[in-house]
């Protein structure tokens, strides 16, 4: 299964001199997000970590509430430096972020595949995977909030945004909006096929390779209640790939 992406042991790595923009390797911005287990297989470019967020629009978010820890799944949109997150403002989760301003941590995963081994313990998960820490900021103008919701929008349906109702006054108060910054973030990508072939258990008659996985956009189903008449607009149907459908390899 796919590994941490970071964990919270001591360390003596130095903050981050640049975000991998120019061709260096970076080093990690905080402590927090350094690369330990398998850190190869893991980056702090700038580049590599909008790849996986730009890929997806479901993303997880862990926040304290209460003194217990909770993860809730929610969409996101990346606008530039920023992870906007959408939520309603009945959420445990949001309120606790809204109140009590501390460190989130959002994650997003892409299973890619199926690693499937000789022996049971080598079998694992080919993903591609973003760890973002940091403070978010709560979104309170409309005018911020409209922005964060069209953001969302367009990145898990492009067009819909100018197609749909907007939100009214009341719909827009009832919906939080978090900005996250991405200046605290790792990424980590496994690919390729088991790592047992070269030992013992190479010699086996079993089996072994990968079971790709990838999520595709299906043709649209109407609504049972939508009126005769009303076809389905272009933006949703002229093949553009859902988020996630695609899978970029590995750039470091």
């Amino acid at each position: 299964m796919p590994d941490a992406i970071a964990d919270p042991g001591g360390s003596d790595g130095a903050p981050a001199d640049g975000d991998g923009r120019d061709g260096a390797v970076p080093a990690p911005s905080s402590d927090r997000v350094r690369l330990r287990r398998l850190a190869e297989q893991g980056s702090h470019r700038v580049d590599d970590l909008h790849a996986v967020l730009d890929a997806g629009f479901v993303c997880h978010l862990g926040v304290l509430v209460g003194g217990a820890p909770m993860v809730v799944p929610t969409t996101y949109a990346r606008d530039g430096d920023s992870l906007y997150v959408h939520g309603s403002a009945a959420s445990r989760s949001l309120r606790a972020a809204s109140r009590d301003p501390a460190p989130v941590c959002v994650t997003v995963t892409h299973v890619d595949g199926l690693v499937i081994a000789r022996s049971l313990f080598n079998h694992s998960v080919n993903y591609r995977c973003a760890m973002v820490y940091g403070i978010p900021e709560w979104l309170t103008g409309s005018g911020e909030k409209l922005a964060g919701l069209r953001a969302i929008a367009e990145h898990v349906a492009p067009g819909q945004w100018a197609y749909a109702r907007l939100p009214s006054a009341k719909e827009l108060a009832a919906t939080t909006v978090l900005r996250l910054a991405l200046d605290e973030a790792s990424v980590k990508v496994s690919e390729g096929p088991p790592d047992d072939g070269g030992g013992p258990d190479g010699e086996l008659d079993v089996w072994a390779g990968e079971l790709p996985l990838v999520t595709i956009r299906l043709d649209p189903r109407a609504d049972p209640a939508l009126r005769p008449g009303i076809p389905c607009p272009e933006h949703l149907t002229d093949g553009r790939p859902a988020p996630g459908s695609v899978h970029h390899p590995s750039t470091f």
